[in-house]
């Protein structure tokens, strides 16, 4: 849990407000905020944040309840939404939870046909009063202007990727949409006004909802007709168990029967997607040193790559029945809460580590945002809708794990004491997992997407931190 920090008393209820002009109609600004997915995107990333209830959108009425988790610490926040005006204006004030008092005023004001301003109005007390204020008055002050900075950065960066890339709305389904990437996916389509439809392993139990089961293969068809895309996350996650048998064999079937089953229900179709985006990731390579690999690069050897090279020839019967198939090799996905950033930032807070083992391994990483950028891309601009086959979603220069883990200090404060020994992850994750992950050295470049003309919004890995963890962000914003 982060210390608090003792700031001057003050006399009057704190009032923050963020005014932020973007390139857009202010009904289409609105529209953003209102679209099922939208407090997803707002939650800063940093955050642990869990929504327990959620009903009635933004209308007069509606119901927000949520767990925010600090440290050890769970908190009940409760919100409810009034004093809507549609295309103009919405307010959320808590009900219960840390605040004495919160009321959140979001206003869209037109500026011209395609200008507008949103401004964000927060009127917000802490308990205990003066003291409660003395003593935890700065700090609160940070975290909401933290909070407002990263809002508004990432709806300019939403807008500007669906204004460039969403002509027109698409009919979308998408598997592993529970995971960190699969969530990410939905709320972001959802917002840009396409229509996001959920594959579950198990009964279909809302109108966004298609069932399909790994194990018996069965689809429900009929509600994959006419759709523009089918994006394919599910997977048994790599980590966070020993590489045993039984899970050697959930990583495998998950990805390459999982594949199988969808690639076949698409192939069935009378009315197929145009086309099937499928997940495979940068394990494809192996451990190459520092060889730049790109989409023409042969594959590697070890478990994991066996398992990419099998993942992507299960997309067969999809691709023989004249689909585009898309194989997404994902990389490092930058993300502050779950996979290889967060674990490498517990070992530098907790433990000082410089860097893992030798340091020299390359990490090819990349920002969640240019993922679901690149996803985007390659299901609806002209450029990208001519690729097909491998893509490395990768960002355009892979760093050694030792520049990493000095970038990070560097921008989000921390010591750098000590490595962490080889020996020591092998410990940690096991020796075969330890050798094909972080040991592991793949130097990857995006080729596909930078020759179509792809933009990363982030291709530099400490303008991704900062906006990743809420540090030292400067949008281009004024407050009052």
């Amino acid at each position: 849990m982060a210390t608090l920090s003792a700031g001057p008393p003050r006399s009057k209820m704190p009032e923050f407000s963020r005014r932020t002009g973007y390139p857009v109609s202010s009904l289409q600004l609105y529209n953003w905020h209102a679209r099922p997915g939208a407090f997803e995107r707002l939650v800063p990333p940093w955050e642990s944040i869990e929504v327990l209830e959620q009903s009635g959108g933004i209308a007069d009425g509606a119901r927000l309840v949520m767990r925010i988790q600090q440290g050890p610490v769970g908190v009940i926040w409760e919100a409810h939404h009034r004093d809507h005006i549609e295309g103009h204006q919405f307010v959320d004030e808590q009900v219960r939870g840390p605040f004495k008092h919160w009321r959140h005023t979001h206003r869209f004001e037109a500026l011209g046909p395609e200008q507008s301003l949103l401004i964000d109005e927060v009127d917000y007390a802490l308990p205990m009063g003066a003291l409660g204020n003395f003593f935890g008055g700065g700090f609160a002050d940070a975290l909401v202007e933290s909070m407002f900075a990263f809002r508004h950065r990432r709806t300019g960066d939403d807008l500007r990727r669906h204004q460039a890339l969403s002509p027109t709305p698409l009919r979308v389904a998408v598997s592993g949409s529970s995971g960190t990437l699969g969530r990410a996916l939905v709320a972001f389509l959802s917002t840009g006004g396409h229509e996001v439809y959920k594959l579950v392993r198990r009964r279909a139990m809302n109108p966004d909802e298609i069932a399909w089961s790994v194990e018996t293969g069965e689809v429900e068809q009929d509600k994959l007709e006419g759709l523009d895309a089918v994006v394919h996350l599910a997977g048994e996650p790599v980590l966070g168990e020993r590489w045993s048998t039984a899970k050697r064999r959930r990583i495998e079937e998950s990805r390459v029967r999982g594949t199988t089953v969808l690639a076949r229900a698409l192939a069935g179709l009378s009315e197929p997607p145009k086309v099937f985006l499928s997940a495979s990731a940068i394990g494809f390579y192996g451990d190459r040193g520092e060889e730049a690999l790109d989409e023409d690069s042969e594959a590697g050897e070890g478990f994991l790559a066996g398992v990419c090279q099998r993942w992507e020839e299960a997309t067969e019967a999809a691709r023989s029945a004249g689909l585009r198939v898309v194989h997404l090799r994902i990389g490092q996905v930058l993300d502050p809460r779950h996979g290889a950033f967060a674990e490498l930032r517990r070992a530098q807070k907790l433990g000082g580590a410089s860097r893992i083992a030798s340091g020299t391994q390359f990490m090819s990483w990349i920002d969640l945002d240019d993922v679901l950028g690149a996803i985007l891309f390659l299901m609806n601009d002209t450029r990208g809708r001519t690729l097909e086959g491998p893509v490395n979603l990768v960002a355009p220069r892979a760093q050694t794990n030792a520049e990493v883990m000095a970038t990070m200090a560097r921008v989000l404060g921390g010591m750098k004491l000590v490595p962490v020994p080889g020996a020591t992850v092998k410990t940690i994750l096991g020796a075969d997992a330890a050798r094909e992950t972080a040991l592991a050295s793949q130097r990857v470049v995006p080729r596909r997407l930078i020759d179509a003309g792809f933009e990363f919004f982030y291709p530099e890995l400490d303008e991704a931190l900062a906006m990743k963890f809420g540090v030292a962000l400067h949008p281009e914003a004024s407050e009052g």
